[in-house]
């Protein structure tokens, strides 16, 4: 299995949409095992910015990870198929084992 993580800033857009918003529901269409979306509190991204959005007066923008699993060959099918789409966000994926 593959799982794999998403990261964009909460305020980007797919046109008109909220972007995490369309890519849960691409993941959806995709018929992806299993998603969750995660609100982080802090963060930075390669610019060394430091994000708090959550300061009083702060206007940084909330860090979001959306993370998916599936089986492998499934996962890099989709995120190929999404990335035409898509082209914000950074991706990684892992290996990993479903343990029951």
């Amino acid at each position: 299995m593959l799982q794999a993580q998403i990261f964009i800033d909460e305020d980007e857009l797919f046109g008109t949409k909220s972007l995490h918003e369309f890519i849960v529901q691409f993941l959806i269409a995709q018929k992806i095992k299993g998603l969750t979306v995660f609100k982080g509190i802090s963060g930075f991204g390669s610019n060394n910015h430091f994000h708090r959005p959550n300061d009083l007066f702060s206007f940084d923008e909330t860090p979001i990870m959306i993370t998916f699993i599936d089986d492998t060959e499934k996962v890099k099918a989709v995120l190929t198929t999404l990335r035409v789409e898509v082209k914000s966000g950074f991706i990684i994926t892992n290996q990993v084992e479903q343990w029951t």
